[in-house]
């Protein structure tokens, strides 16, 4: 067996399948992730590539099935944009009742800007016929698992007017350049608003259906399951929950008296962020952070900032909740669920000031 190359500014969560998160306390964080902190989500090992990997089909309820090759992508008409990508089980460690799945703290999250072409005009070219219900997209990359027998692709599916919605994108490029290998080269769709399990890598086929898909990555994997013993309450993993971040202080920091700069990040799969607010003490009061946002870039996150004029030392809970233009909130406790998705609690850290 070959070891993967681990990414030295990463944080190894596994390495066979390869998972590692972004040090998001230890870069700035601009509009655009730099490629060697870009977090990695892997269900299987990675796949190899050949002269069919730069092609990606389109078949099942369409009137033309169609094969479109890379070139073919990069004449047509485009589209960029700056994407939030979050693992759905980003920050599953802080859940209280421990669940199963990688432990991953706060740093499955990451921001690039992609262009590709939108999936729609794809769809349109192929023709859906009226019995057209889902979309599903396989990637190159399967293998087994550990509850069924037999090899499976990680493949997953969207209703119809997520696929058909604008800003879905079949990209091409990350920042500029070819998407790396690691993240999706040559092809991967973005979804944005929803979480990162629904940006398929290494895109191999785009298949119309005319019933619900049930592979096991869409009803097994990223389905919230309320109940330690019952299957009542399950249902889909999709929209990314409003959240937040604290980058500066870290937990547990040693602070001077003076004046501190906090700042972090927040975002949300529905609408915008509309207001981000802390707490110095505790929860027991609130003030509002200033709000910095990345013009004309929708599913951007925004970076916040905050000056703490502290004076008196001693011991600090500080608190940080985001709100978005539907008037959701962070609430006090996370929703738990048996696989530890979406976690998205207020954000809290200790810290002392001397």
């Amino acid at each position: 067996m070959r070891w993967p190359h681990i990414e030295p500014h990463l944080i190894t969560r596994s390495l066979v399948p390869e998972n590692q998160e972004s040090p998001i306390h230890f870069f700035s964080l601009a509009a655009v992730t730099p490629e060697g902190f870009f977090y990695i989500r892997n269900h299987f090992s990675y796949p190899m590539l050949s002269e069919e990997s730069f092609a990606v089909t389109i078949d099942g309820e369409v009137r033309n099935s169609l094969t479109f090759h890379y070139r073919d992508l990069l004449s047509m008409p485009s589209k960029e944009i700056a994407v939030t990508l979050e693992c759905s089980g980003n920050k599953r460690a802080r859940f209280k009742l421990k669940v199963y799945g990688i432990q991953w703290e706060e740093g499955a999250i990451s921001q690039g800007v992609w262009k590709g072409v939108p999936l729609r005009d794809l769809l349109n070219y192929a023709g859906l016929k009226p019995t057209a219900r889902e979309v599903v997209f396989a990637g190159r990359d399967c293998g087994t698992r550990t509850d069924m027998a037999g090899t499976y692709p990680y493949a997953r599916s969207l209703p119809l007017d997520k696929a058909l919605h604008p800003d879905t994108l079949v990209a091409y490029e990350l920042n500029g350049q070819p998407i790396p290998y690691k993240h999706g080269y040559p092809l991967r769709l973005i979804v944005p608003q929803w979480y990162g399990m629904a940006s398929v890598k290494w895109l191999r086929s785009i298949t119309v259906l005319d019933a619900r898909f049930t592979g096991p990555f869409q009803v097994v994997d990223y389905v919230y399951e309320p109940g330690t013993d019952s299957d009542d309450g399950k249902s889909p993993v999709t929209l990314v929950h409003v959240n937040s971040t604290i980058q500066f202080p870290m937990d547990r920091s040693l602070l001077d008296t003076g004046t501190i700069q906090i700042c972090g990040i927040a975002w949300t799969g529905t609408g915008f962020i509309t207001d981000v607010e802390l707490s110095l003490n505790g929860g027991e009061s609130w003030v509002s952070a200033d709000v910095h946002r990345l013009p004309n870039q929708p599913y951007a996150w925004i970076l916040w900032t905050y000056r703490w004029d502290v004076s008196q030392q001693g011991e600090y809970a500080i608190l940080c909740r985001a709100r978005d233009s539907y008037g959701n909130i962070q609430p006090a406790a996370a929703s738990w669920n048996k696989k530890g998705y979406g976690y998205n609690a207020i954000s809290s850290i200790n810290v002392k000031v001397e």
